[in-house]
């Protein structure tokens, strides 16, 4: 146990002394039937890659959970209704999936927080044991950021929209995993840029 928290550690160190423009990123993005993981359910997941600082939407995936029990306002702002849910996967399956890209990939949520506390109950429940190597919140980044400009942080400041209104990025139809994922992956690479300056980027940085 002792050596594998050693082995762990020193994992995470080197990766955060690393380039963090060279990396490989999975950013990730929930449907969820609400905002408690002890009640609430995945909806769905979807997530785009990032390699060599481009968003491979080949590599995207929308996945939708066939195990609901209760759709609650998703058919309202996700537009998932049941025969969606008929025609989805289980979840234990959506999970396996995602989890083969943790051992190459960063993770990267819009409010990892949330999305990241509905995920590991879920992949330890499913007994599965795969960790990410690491994870990164746009929404943390943001706040730092801002923080550090001495920029007073008003309520809803930091959501995906506002946060991509100071890149002078497009507007998105949210609520919709995939768009979300997008979005996210395109204010993260703004945000490394932004933070950069033209300058090599670790990934303690982004941290």
């Amino acid at each position: 146990m002792v050596k594998r928290l050693i082995t762990r550690y020193f994992k995470r160190r080197q990766l955060l002394a690393h380039a963090a423009l060279k990396q490989r990123y999975l950013v990730i993005d929930l449907e969820l039937t609400g905002l408690d993981a002890k009640q609430h359910e995945i909806v769905s997941l979807a997530w785009v890659v990032i390699e060599n600082q481009c968003i491979k939407m080949s590599q995207s995936q929308h996945l939708i959970n066939k195990e609901v029990k209760n759709l609650a306002q998703s058919p309202v702002y996700h537009g998932i209704n049941n025969d969606n849910v008929a025609a989805g996967q289980s979840l234990h399956s959506i999970l396996e999936h995602l989890s083969e890209h943790f051992t190459d990939c960063i993770l990267v949520f819009h409010n990892a927080m949330l999305d990241w506390g509905f995920l590991k109950p879920a992949l330890k429940n499913a007994n599965i044991t795969t960790r990410p190597k690491l994870i990164l919140c746009t929404l943390q980044i943001e706040k730092k950021r801002l923080q550090h400009q001495g920029v007073e942080i008003k309520q809803d400041d930091l959501t995906l929209n506002e946060c991509r209104n100071r890149y002078e990025l497009p507007s998105y139809h949210c609520h919709h995993a995939l768009t979300d994922a997008q979005a996210t992956a395109e204010l993260f690479l703004a945000q490394c840029h932004q933070i950069s300056s033209g300058r090599g980027l670790k990934v303690r940085e982004l941290v």
